[in-house]
């Protein structure tokens, strides 16, 4: 088997050799997987929870608990797409547990921060708008470049429905930033 390079995704036949290594105890197999997904599940994590610190850590228990449940991969199934469903349902699961702290922080921040300027919009603050959700359909479609069909694997949704929800939040994402920018609705027909 070829040597993996770091952030290349193995392709289907060796990532099942490495996971069949991984489940016979072999850990040089294990470090393979990490090194081969370790860059796209850090951006995939970060672009869930909008925070490095929390990526990072994020990073570590995905990798541990997909160690620890590796049993359940089922063979001949897509090892990309399992690898993502354990680390959107692991990201999830972090938005719940901090949803409370995050209210009472936010709060804080509004009374804080400074009104920002609106050539100053991002990515990041367009994006602080939707919910985790929301955040991980844009993610896996715009950064990941998945297909509907994969995405609706990992988020167990129809790709159908997805297709329509993506669409919505695409427009919805231009108007915040149109408003953003002080333009009005009528304004860019207008144009």
């Amino acid at each position: 088997m070829k040597r993996t390079r770091e952030g290349c995704f193995l392709d289907v036949g060796e990532a099942e050799q490495v996971v069949q290594r991984v489940k016979a105890g072999d850990q040089q197999a294990y470090a393979e997987l990490i090194k081969a997904y370790e860059r796209q599940m850090y951006t995939y994590c970060y672009g869930i929870l909008s925070n490095r610190e929390e990526a990072e850590d994020a990073l570590q228990n995905i990798f541990i608990t997909v160690y620890q449940n590796i049993g359940q991969y089922q063979a001949g199934t897509s090892f990309t797409s399992w690898l993502y469903k354990v680390a959107y349902h692991h990201s999830i699961d972090l938005i719940r547990k901090r949803k409370r702290w995050n209210r009472l922080i936010a709060s804080w921040k509004e009374h804080q921060q400074q009104s920002p300027q609106p050539h100053e919009t991002t990515l990041d603050e367009l994006l602080m708008h939707l919910t985790a959700k929301e955040r991980n359909l844009v993610m896996l479609k715009v950064v990941q470049q998945y297909s509907f069909e994969e995405i609706g694997q990992i988020m167990d949704m129809k790709p159908a429905t997805l297709r329509k929800k993506y669409e919505r939040l695409r427009k919805k994402l231009v108007q915040h930033n149109k408003t953003r920018r002080g333009i009005s609705h009528d304004e860019s027909y207008a144009k």
